[in-house]
């Protein structure tokens, strides 16, 4: 048996006040404590989902990350939607034909997908 899980996915950002904000309107997640010193972390207060910190740098990063999240929903269009209306880029990805997900950057530049999945809460 393993003793081990997912804490946080830690973030790190250019534009803190502004992902902070961006991510805590998508996923409806709330800062576990304030901000402080660059640091926060954001939690799912229905205790379902990982926490996610976000730490602040003085510059942006040099090179896209192949770490990013996936969010499952089971209406994708109405999500980009109102994820583009909270600060969210649409993405110049190359889809397949048959693809089931949109590829989104956040207000630092990082990229996220948004799935369309018939359940919401499958992994």
């Amino acid at each position: 048996m393993n003793n081990l899980e997912i804490g946080s996915i830690v973030i790190h950002c250019h534009r803190f006040d502004r992902m902070v904000a961006f991510w805590q309107a998508a996923l409806g997640y709330v800062p576990r404590a304030p901000a402080h010193d660059g640091w926060v972390v954001l939690h799912d207060p229905s205790g379902r989902g990982p926490n996610l910190s976000f730490q602040a740098r003085d510059q942006m990063a040099k090179a896209r990350s192949w770490l990013h999240l996936d969010l499952y929903t089971d209406n994708r269009e109405r999500e980009v939607a109102r994820l583009t209306r909270l600060g969210a880029k649409p993405y110049p990805w190359r889809y397949e034909p048959d693809a089931d997900y949109v590829v989104l950057e956040d207000p630092d530049g990082n990229l996220f997908c948004v799935v369309a999945v018939g359940n919401a809460s499958a992994t």
